[in-house]
């Protein structure tokens, strides 16, 4: 298989190389957003080339045309005569589980995280793909929620209970709900927002799913750090779950539709929850439920025996523990990340693992015409 540099994420940046079907790490870089994390990935990858110049073929890099680790692999790969491969974010993750399985058959993938730039152009987050080696088409995404203010709803979870709010059309009752915590102008500024459709754009992170149970619960109003809410959420559903059982949400999946999974009528309860623990066990235990009969029903239509669950919100413990539980109740084989970070700091071994894939089928292609 051909040698390929990856340049890992923007975050828990990670880079890789991956050359007789062994991954050699650079050390976490961090996020790239911090000028000495670029600097130490740069630092890196030209060392790995220096070194390993006659067998690397190709650099492998995000689909994000903005990110300095696609910037500095097309740079590179121009000065080093090699192929620039762009690797769609949730693709590499289900890549990086195939990697670490050694998985050569056609699988479902069901990649969940908080964003990565999809091939439409909008962020996604909660994915439902096929991958083969050398080859990958999505099935399907979660129900689109608006970002009330772009980037800034990612920080503030009572921002995606709103979205989720006007999702199910109480909008009305926005700033009802959330001007005694946050203030009456800002509530009622978001409600317009979204409204009018004004700096909303959607995403299908499963990331903001839980931040907006989380808002819902009112466990958290604005986050301090990475998945603050979400943790905040499963620890609460941990907890009840240690001492009692839940019946989730009946059938949300279409097998008519897996393009979208419908996760608002989730969301509709937990707004009205008077028992917050209780409604965070439910949320995890139905959205579990319907995130594998989702696989499940695309397994049996792409005729795989295989589901592969990457992405950082695999971290889930309480989520993770059931997805898995409901896919072998179908039959099916179920693999997540086993030597390697579920999460961002693990993807350039799925960015190097898709790209050298493609290369040897485009080589194949091309002898055999």
């Amino acid at each position: 298989m051909t040698a390929v540099l990856a340049f890992g994420a923007w975050l828990k940046n990670t880079a890789c190389l991956l050359a007789d079907g062994r991954a050699q790490w650079s050390p976490v870089h961090g996020d790239l957003s911090d000028p000495e994390a670029c600097r130490a990935l740069d630092a890196w990858v030209r060392q790995r080339f220096a070194e390993s110049s006659e067998s690397v073929a190709a650099v492998a890099h995000d689909l994000h045309p903005d990110f300095f680790s696609t910037r500095l692999a097309q740079q590179l790969a121009a000065e080093w005569g090699v192929t620039a491969v762009a690797v769609q974010h949730h693709h590499a993750h289900i890549g990086v589980v195939m990697a670490d399985h050694g998985v050569d058959e056609p699988v479902v993938g069901l990649a969940l995280d908080g964003v990565g730039l999809g091939t439409d152009g909008t962020a996604w987050g909660g994915e439902l793909l096929w991958v083969a080696p050398g080859a990958w088409r999505r099935i399907g995404g979660l129900w689109p929620l608006p970002l009330p203010g772009g980037d800034v709803a990612a920080r503030e979870p009572w921002r995606m209970a709103a979205a989720a709010m006007h999702a199910l059309g109480r909008g009305g009752e926005i700033e009802q709900r959330f001007a005694p915590v946050i203030g009456t102008t800002v509530a009622k500024g978001v409600q317009r927002m979204l409204a009018a459709n004004l700096n909303c754009p959607v995403t299908t992170s499963t990331g903001r799913w839980f931040d907006a149970a989380a808002g819902a619960l009112a466990l958290s109003v604005r986050q301090a750090h990475e998945a603050e809410a979400a943790v905040a959420l499963e620890q609460l559903a941990a907890r009840h779950l240690a001492h009692a059982t839940v019946q989730p949400h009946g059938d949300l999946v279409d097998t008519q539709a897996l393009q979208r999974l419908d996760l608002r009528p989730l969301l509709a309860r937990l707004l009205d929850a008077p028992e917050p623990a209780e409604a965070a066990a439910w949320f995890h235990v139905s959205l579990a439920q319907a995130l594998a009969d989702w696989a499940a029903a695309a397994a049996h239509e792409t005729g795989t025996r295989t589901v592969c669950l990457g992405g950082g919100c695999f971290f889930n413990a309480v989520l993770t523990e059931h997805v898995v539980r409901r896919l072998t109740s179908h039959g099916l084989r179920v693999l997540g990340t086993r030597s390697t970070n579920c999460g961002d700091a693990g993807l350039a071994l799925g960015q190097a693992w898709v790209a050298a894939h493609q290369l040897a089928h485009l080589s194949e292609t091309a002898s055999c015409a």
